[in-house]
């Protein structure tokens, strides 16, 4: 007798190949049967017809480093049907640490991801400062998905230089060693890879860049060197945008020297919207030397989310807003803004100048969109709130102060920052129809008051293969690969990602033609009130983690199968 029959559902079984109507037969945690018409015996058998039936998606960039030891859900990426997610990524985290450091590595984590520090510091319970000792940690939570974690360069730097790893000071040859040592130490503990930040975009509250964002080459590569002494891990980088094809030529080495993956982000900017095809052919030139050098992209632009109590909107530049609404709170600012009295002060002073980057998102209102109207993350220009200014013979401004103003306070504005600069998602299409390009960069768990991408994975499923309208769709067989087996692999977790006998019982059951992306809202549901945005999703008639049904009819249930991934995992299959 099977523990769980799933019947007649349209089976994409995370291969690449084409979708077929069949039966998934589980027991014991693993997929031990698929094909047409199981006659079997379950202890639970379900019907799937008219269903989809896909593996759990593996998010391989999200930064729940810190949630992971609170929240057994890892919301919002458990309520997209993600049954393994990786975190660690940009080079920030928790571990190693000494207690002395503790605050020090909240103010990172709150100024690089935006995640509210009040938060970090009532929900972390600090019983770790080795990275082994992080993992063991982890563990102890019961848990509803799989969870695996990266060691950060920011922590290490900081854990053997101090203060004068934190200014970016450069590291000794004795330093750089020691620092080697304990990344291999924490890769054999069960890290899955390492990874830095060299952006300036990745700064702490205080304003102060990330530890190691200037670390030279040698310093780069003894990390490599430490992937290489373990014998696995991947070596993921988050690169400044517009010099990547220049950092191209250290990771490359990195990649060959060891042997390991290494992979970096690849977006579309509007600086130099047409750089990322010469990356693909930086790409192309290293696979062809045989080299594992691969990018991850997003799978859609990644787009500031702009409403009244969020971290960005076009009006933090304006001194008459911050003595309007200046130290209120979140409740009292949106009623005051409400206000027609407020609104005339406010929108009759003058921006004051807060910096390019700052200055560019709160005041290019071509592009920027009325979101709460459309919902849409492939707008045209005549949803923009200079296109409706225009139309209606107000100023941007008008425009962008009523919409956020929408749904008595909750309305939103879409800023897609990476990813637009044509216009559309061409260029991202091309993106994800590369062999060497992975999906990622969804930032589960980050960027709590600006950007809410965490439910990509239903994106993909319903923009990229059913509802796009300003251009191809892509294979739905490829969509569902693209998040389950190929992210999979390329963390070395060939364990899961198909369904196919022998694998882990990671699996969906989707109501495809009527899957939805819930509107974003802000929700207050982090430690100590703290707030971040959320989106769900509705249609996930069901997700298993390793046989247990993990979320029902889009609501999680209490089973706890999820776990702490120590290392890459075997094939079962094929060794």
């Amino acid at each position: 007798m099977y523990d769980l029959l799933i019947k007649g559902g349209k089976i994409v079984d995370g291969s690449g190949e084409d979708a077929f109507i069949g039966d998934v037969a589980i027991q014991n945690g693993v997929i031990a049967e698929v094909g047409e018409n199981i006659e079997a015996e379950a202890k639970r058998v379900v019907d799937a017809e008219g269903m989809l039936v896909t593996p759990g998606f593996v998010d391989i960039h999200t930064h729940y480093d810190a949630q992971a030891t609170w929240d057994p859900f890892v919301t919002p990426s458990g309520w997209h049907g993600c049954t393994t997610v990786v975190m660690g990524n940009c080079g920030v985290g928790f571990a190693p640490c000494r207690p002395e450091d503790r605050e020090w590595l909240i103010n990172v984590m709150e100024g690089v991801e935006d995640i509210p520090g009040s938060a970090l510091t009532e929900g972390i319970q600090w019983d770790w400062e080795t990275f082994p000792e992080y993992l063991d940690a982890l563990e102890k939570l019961p848990r509803t998905v799989d969870i695996a974690a990266q060691v950060p360069h920011s922590a290490v730097r900081c854990y053997v230089m101090g203060e004068a790893g934190s200014e970016n000071d450069d590291a000794s040859p004795e330093q750089i060693e020691e620092m080697k040592q304990i990344t291999v130490e924490a890769l054999k503990a069960g890290a899955l890879g390492f990874s830095t930040s060299r952006t300036p975009l990745h700064r702490s509250a205080d304003g102060v860049l990330v530890a190691g964002t200037f670390a030279q080459v040698d310093e780069l590569k003894g990390f490599g060197m430490a992937l290489k002494e373990a014998g696995h891990g991947v070596f993921e980088a988050a690169i400044e945008h517009l010099k990547v094809p220049d950092e191209i030529s250290w990771l490359r080495d990195i990649a060959e020297e060891t042997n390991q993956n290494v992979i970096f982000n690849l977006s579309q900017t509007y600086e130099a919207p047409g750089m990322w095809s010469q990356v693909l052919e930086q790409i192309d030139d290293a696979a062809a030397n045989g080299i594992p050098l691969y990018a991850q992209s997003a799978g859609r632009a990644i787009g500031i989310l702009m409403t009244w109590v969020g971290s960005a909107h076009p009006f933090m530049v304006f001194p008459e807003y911050w003595t309007q609404v200046g130290g209120l709170s979140d409740e009292e600012k949106v009623a005051k803004l409400l206000d027609p009295e407020v609104r005339e002060k406010i929108l009759n002073d003058a921006a004051m100048d807060a910096g390019e980057f700052i200055n560019f998102v709160a005041t290019s209102f071509d592009k920027m969109f009325l979101f709460s109207e459309f919902q849409d993350y492939e707008p045209s220009y005549d949803q923009s709130v200079e296109a409706r200014a225009k139309d209606l013979g107000k100023t941007p401004q008008e425009i962008a102060y009523d919409a956020l103003c929408a749904n008595n306070g909750e309305g939103f504005l879409y800023f897609p920052l990476f990813n637009y600069a044509d216009g559309d998602l061409e260029p991202l299409r091309k993106m994800h129809s590369h062999p060497r390009i992975r999906m990622g960069l969804s930032d589960g768990g980050a960027h709590c008051g600006a950007i809410c991408d965490a439910g990509m994975p239903t994106f993909m499923l319903t923009h990229w293969t059913r509802d796009r309208k300003r251009g191809e769709t892509l294979p739905l067989e490829y969509m569902v690969y693209r998040q389950t087996r190929q992210t999979a692999e390329v963390y070395g977790l060939l364990d899961r990602g198909l369904l196919k006998p022998g694998y882990r019982a990671d699996v969906n059951v989707i109501d495809y033609d009527n899957l939805q992306i819930g509107s974003p809202k802000i929700a207050k549901d982090l430690p100590a009130g703290g707030r971040r945005l959320i989106q769900r999703a509705s249609g996930y008639k069901m997700t298993i983690c390793a046989g247990e049904v993990v979320l029902e009819n889009d609501q999680t249930t209490e089973a706890r199968p999820g776990t702490l991934i120590r290392g890459p995992q075997a094939d079962p299959v094929r060794g």
